[in-house]
Formats: C-alpha cells, structure tokens, sequence
C-alpha cells in the first residue's frame, strides 16, 4: 500500500507549495524529501504549472510591486528571477527522490518552454516573463531541460495523473488546444471519458475549482476522478494505492491544511 500525495497547480504560489509538502509529511526541515518519499511510500505527484502566477495579485506579492505592470520590461524580468529561485528549490527537492517526485508539463510550463503562444487570462493579463520577444528572460539551460523532462501523465495502475483530463489531444498544448473549450468542459459534459479511457480512477487540474478539490462520482456513487486545481483553497488529495495485482484506490481524501 502506497499514499499518493497529488497537488493542484502551482502558478508561482511557492509559499502555499511548500506549506502543503509539508502538511503532507513531504518536505523536510532542509528542504528535501522526508524519509517516507525517499523510501517511496509517499508518492508526490504535482499536476503541472509552476509557473505564472494567477493573477495581478500574485504578481505583485512575488515582486512586490503593486500594481504589478506585465508591459513593464523591468517588472516582467522581476517576475521571471523571483521564479527561478523556487524553481531550483524545487528541483533539488526532485532530483533527491526521482523516483518518487513527478511533476507533470503544464500548459504554462510548456508556454514557458516554448513561448509561442502568450497566455493570459480572461481580464487581460498577460505571462511574458520567460519569454525575450516581450521583455522577459528566457529559461536558464539547466533549468529549460529539467522542465523539458516532465512527463505529460503518470499511471499508478489504473489510476492516471494528467494535467487536463484523459483525452489524449489534452496532452498537446498546440493551436487546437487552445481554441477548444473541451479542455475546461469536458468534466462537466463528458466525464464518461474516464471510463472510456480504461481508467479505475482519473486525477487532474488545469481548471481552477472553487471551494476545494472535486470529487466526481458515477452513477453507483463511486470515485471516478478528482479535480484538484485547489492550492489556492489550500487543499491537496491524498489516495491510498495498492500496488498489488490489483492496482486500486483503497481511498480517496481531500486534505485541507
């Protein structure tokens, strides 16, 4: 039996990260791995985006400039070096548990990676910070081929982590991707596709959620996928995993902390 400790998107809010690793018995006092995840009894997946934070509020705390101005050359370099400290932290902390430390490609990272497209939010704000052509700094080497690696699912049995959801077109952050609204729907309209797919059970973000992680159920009442986009609601999902024949969910809990 193993316990699954999966974290919703991260967009630069490192202080709440760091708090859930070690809410989740994760993180150490030197901030590496605990026993536990080095051991790999505690399985620690994080679903993608980093980087970029929500909103012009989480600008201006990372920088500490407020209002935060994503047109200011100077305040969009601030934004990229006040990540990039985090970002090596984070790092170690995976490279000292590899086999128990996943983080998966978000969209922000793969925009962050490859900026060609310039992603912003509904109310106009804009993430140019890794991105030279709007003023921001392009990724350290080191740091672009970590990030580079990240895998775009991990399957513990029948259960899958991805970033979107279990459609496979949800893996490839290209032109389609993003002018198809599926990618925020398909819980909603379609959350049969978990089933479709082959999978005891489907974890995923991308799409914030309000109040807390969601635990989508089927028509018998058991968990079928959890929603988990909810570090801003300080909440994180713990599973407990039988790596046997089996390769169940034993449980399912929505941590707050």
């Amino acid at each position: 039996m193993h316990k699954v400790i999966a974290i919703g998107d991260v967009h630069a809010d490192w202080d709440t990260l760091w708090q859930a690793l070690r809410a989740a018995s994760c993180l150490g006092l030197d901030g590496l791995p605990t026993p536990p995840v080095r051991a790999g009894a505690y399985q620690v997946i994080l679903i993608g985006d980093l980087v970029h934070p929500k909103s012009a509020a989480g600008y201006a705390h990372l920088t500490g400039l407020d209002p935060f101005d994503p047109l200011e050359p100077e305040h969009v370099r601030l934004a990229a070096r006040a990540q990039l400290g985090p970002l090596e932290q984070l790092r170690a902390y995976q490279q000292a548990a590899p086999h128990a430390v996943h983080i998966l490609l978000g969209n922000h990272d793969a925009a962050a990676l490859d900026p060609r497209f310039l992603l912003g939010t509904g109310g106009g704000l804009t993430h140019p910070e890794f991105d030279p052509e709007h003023g921001g700094l392009p990724l350290p080497p080191h740091l672009h081929a970590w990030m580079s690696s990240f895998p775009r699912e991990v399957r513990l049995g029948g259960v899958q982590f991805a970033h979107v959801s279990p459609l496979p077109q949800h893996v490839h952050y290209d032109d389609l991707f993003y002018s198809d609204r599926s990618s925020k729907t398909w819980f909603r309209d379609t959350p049969e596709y978990v089933t479709m797919a082959g999978l005891g059970f489907g974890v995923y973000g991308h799409t914030p959620v309000e109040g807390g992680v969601r635990l989508h159920r089927d028509d018998r009442g058991r968990p079928l996928f959890a929603l988990i986009d909810a570090l801003h609601e300080r909440e994180y999902l713990e599973l407990l995993w039988d790596e046997g024949e089996s390769g169940a969910v034993r449980s399912v809990t929505e941590i707050s902390f």
